[in-house]
């Protein structure tokens, strides 16, 4: 037996989930949040129910990760760091140099650096995790898990945009996607509880979260996702605008005189559900307010409206769906949320059992007698996937 820590670094967060492998039994998981502010918050579970909470000085990345390695032996959850053997690092874009997870070498760290462009919150930060890890742990199987890279099987028809072509040739300018692992871990765990291979499935899966995307899985691999270039594009989500014209995007800056900067920035932070609404970015506080205020319940709306347009869009795409998953922060716990969907999808033989749809946060089948497209909950684990592959390649 031998111990995998799965590492999500996030712009301001570190996410991880220590794992006993093969078996994967959790043996420890939290998250370090406020990353590079003041007072970075800490929350470590381990053992039988223990918890620890507290707050630190992480000014970056590299800090974060001594912190917790270091907790990890303070806590006694592991008496030596040789117990861990192997590290894996979810990384957001990947281009189109990786489509599949890869051991981490100094090409490798080259090319993620190459790709910072691509999603310069996030692949930093991913490098700086890599390199305080290896620093640490230079011996053990390290791991890099692509965001991307699930969604390099998209055919041309569904990763280029119309544009002119050199466009992708020389700059690959093109649709690559996000949430990959994500995407992958519940398509697989999809084709388990529906008794059949995934490579004889089509499905939906939603990942619906305060950063939302929509993927069509077909024939075990990724058809299409709303997600684009960068993680802006899309269905409406908590503060990302998802798709818009373009035209707008040109007219409004001239309108606001601001810079191209400033648009990215507001289209990525101030858009969405906040945006709309005015309220919050949280669906759970939308629907707090939505019987009184209108801005409110338009924002669920919308939102609503624009994922079941991708879904339906998908179902076109695949000429079927088998089914549609829900996964994801608002997926996995808002029933209303996952009733209106499968309402407005009733027309592809989706319905869900009300009963049934009583529940947060468990995996179920949630679909009702009589309908022709089965709806799934599954809780995603995008962790688990990181340390799956890492045991790839031990």
């Amino acid at each position: 037996m031998s111990k995998t820590i799965s590492i999500n670094a996030g712009s301001s967060t570190l996410k991880f989930q220590l794992f006993e492998m093969p078996s994967e039994e959790v043996i420890a998981k939290g998250v370090i949040e406020r990353i590079g502010l003041k007072d970075s918050l800490v929350d470590i579970k381990y053992g039988d129910g223990q918890r620890l909470q507290e707050t630190i000085q992480a000014s970056n990345h590299e800090i974060a990760i001594n912190y917790l390695l270091d907790q990890l032996l303070k806590l006694s959850i592991i008496s030596d760091f040789s117990e861990i053997t192997g590290v894996g690092h979810r990384v957001v874009a990947g281009g189109e140099y990786f489509k599949d997870s890869v051991v981490i070498d100094d090409d490798v760290m080259k090319k993620i650096d190459e790709l910072a462009d691509y999603a310069p919150l996030h692949n930093p930060a991913h490098l700086t995790g890599i390199k305080a890890f290896k620093k640490i742990l230079p011996d053990i199987t390290s791991v890099a898990v692509f965001d991307t890279s699930f969604h390099q099987t998209m055919p041309e028809k569904n990763y280029l945009y119309s544009i002119p072509y050199e466009w992708y040739e020389k700059y690959g300018a093109r649709k690559y996607g996000a949430h990959g692992t994500s995407h992958r871990y519940v398509a697989n765990r999809a084709a388990e509880m529906l008794g059949k291979p995934l490579e004889e499935l089509k499905l939906v899966t939603l990942h619906l979260g305060a950063g939302a995307s929509i993927t069509a899985v077909m024939n075990g691999k990724s058809y299409d996702t709303s997600m684009g270039f960068t993680p802006l594009a899309g269905i409406t989500m908590a503060t990302r605008s998802g798709d818009v014209d373009a035209s707008l995007v040109a007219w409004l800056e001239d309108k606001l005189e601001i810079s191209s900067e400033e648009m990215i920035d507001i289209l990525n932070h101030k858009s969405g559900l906040i945006g709309l609404s005015g309220v919050s970015a949280d669906m759970r506080d939308l629907e707090k307010v939505m019987d009184e205020n209108h801005r409110a319940k338009m924002a669920r709306d919308i939102w609503i409206n624009r994922v079941v347009r991708y879904v339906g869009q998908y179902v076109a795409e695949m000429n079927g769906a088998d089914a549609i998953v829900f996964t994801a922060g608002v997926g996995e716990n808002d029933i209303e949320i996952r009733q209106a969907i499968a309402d407005g999808l009733s027309f592809f033989g989706v319905k869900i059992d009300p009963e049934k749809n009583n529940i947060r946060g468990e995996e179920r089948d949630l679909t009702a007698a009589g309908s022709t497209t089965k709806a799934l909950l599954i809780p995603t684990n995008e962790e688990l996937m990181i340390a799956r592959d890492v045991e790839r390649f031990k």
